[in-house]
């Protein structure tokens, strides 16, 4: 049987490479001098050593990349961040600079006319140097002034440039004050009053030397995410720290077990009580991909019916914890066919799809057939659900 056609895409996991003019436009006077800024530097030497990490020597006679620099912090853009429109083994760990990358990296214009030729009609797309839940503005300086200045003018620039003149198409993505809680839910409901629905967190924040989600510190920022229907998104990546093996493994092991963080934060969230508390909250793990479910929840239901009296949730988890997962929380593939196979248990309402551009795990622009050979044998109104129609509604979003 022929794959049904492929609706337009709501892509729920992408990337945006900040421009250089974000931070002196969007922040107040008083700050932008301390501000993140592009400075052009010859790099020598660039290797990853874990997590988010890199060794860099820099040397003027190198190959040149656009770093942000930020008090301490000097960061240089790399290739295989802004993959897209390079050979695949030309996707490398090298620097790279604007003039190099394809527009539709950081300039929203460009990005909707990419997001035409691959059958994209909305994007939410997460930060580059904020980081996946903007903890470079948490180990920054001055977190409370200028910390907190840079995150709402991320904010600002996101939902008034980037998504601002994309007609809805461009969905906007907000990151938080992770440093105080209180800080975090009175940025939520600042930009849930202009339409936004969806803030960055991170899978597991003690790894940034953050409180859990079992202490209670967060209820204030879980509370202003539900009375706004605000989805938590917690990418691979949010808490600066990868599956690995050994610290010489190479960034393939780490790539290949990078759904565990997703895996581990899920199992966290079923377990804390939090969706008890908050039984209108959501969440959405973004490029954990899904093949994973069925054996955690299988796996999470036996714990807490063989194990709940020592294992400390018998009086705290009233039901399976399976329950809380089809009632909460959504998972986002591009590739996973293992996923899709098991698609009644991963639940085809909580399964939305991305194209990760401009990354090098991007299926631009070839979307449209790696979707129409991967969703073989589904039938039409799944395939709408898994698409576009599942995102629309985790979203809140207003396409028809």
């Amino acid at each position: 049987m022929p794959t049904p056609e492929i609706p337009l895409i709501v892509s729920v996991d992408d990337h945006v490479v900040e421009p250089p003019h974000l931070w002196e436009r969007w922040l107040p006077a008083k700050y932008r001098d301390q501000g993140p800024k592009i400075v052009r530097r010859g790099l020598g030497e660039m290797e990853f050593t874990g997590g988010t990490s890199y060794r860099i020597v820099f040397d003027d006679a190198g190959p040149q990349a656009d770093c942000w620099v930020y008090g301490d912090l000097v960061s240089p853009h790399k290739r295989h961040v802004a993959a897209v429109g390079f050979e695949r083994d030309d996707m490398t760990l090298s620097p790279i600079t604007y003039d190099e990358m394809r527009p539709g990296c950081f300039d929203p214009v460009a990005r909707l006319a990419d997001m035409d030729v691959n059958h994209v009609e909305a994007s939410l797309c997460f930060p580059t140097f904020p980081r996946f839940c903007g903890q470079t503005f948490l180990e920054g300086p001055d977190p409370a002034g200028l910390g907190l200045a840079c995150v709402q003018a991320y904010n600002d620039w996101m939902v008034e440039e980037w998504c601002g003149g994309s007609g809805g198409r461009l969905i906007p993505l907000i990151i938080i004050p992770l440093w105080d809680a209180d800080a975090a839910a009175a940025e939520v409901r600042r930009n849930a009053a202009r339409g936004v629905h969806a803030v960055c967190f991170s899978e597991i924040p003690p790894h940034l030397g953050l409180p859990s989600i079992h202490s209670g510190y967060w209820n204030p920022f879980f509370a202003a995410c539900e009375e706004t229907d605000t989805v938590i998104n917690m990418h691979i990546g949010s808490s600066s720290r990868m599956p690995s093996t050994s610290a010489d493994a190479p960034a393939a092991v780490q790539a290949t077990l990078s759904f565990g963080n997703a895996m581990s934060s899920m199992t966290d969230f079923l377990f804390s009580g939090v969706l008890v508390d908050f039984p209108r909250l959501t969440l959405a793990y973004s490029e954990g991909q899904m093949g994973w479910v069925p054996y955690i929840l299988e796996r999470a239901d036996d714990v807490w019916e063989e194990h709940r009296a020592w294992g400390g949730v018998r009086d705290r988890i009233p039901e399976p914890p399976s329950t809380y997962y089809y009632d909460h929380i959504y998972t986002c593939f591009f590739r996973d066919r293992h996923g899709l196979a098991s698609l009644d248990v991963v639940g085809e309402d909580n399964v939305t799809f991305e194209t990760d551009y401009p990354h090098t795990d991007s299926t631009w622009p070839h979307t449209y057939a790696v979707a129409e050979k991967m969703f073989a044998g589904l039938d039409a109104a799944t395939i709408r659900k898994l698409v576009r129609g599942n995102a629309i509604r985790m979203l809140s979003l207003d396409l028809t």
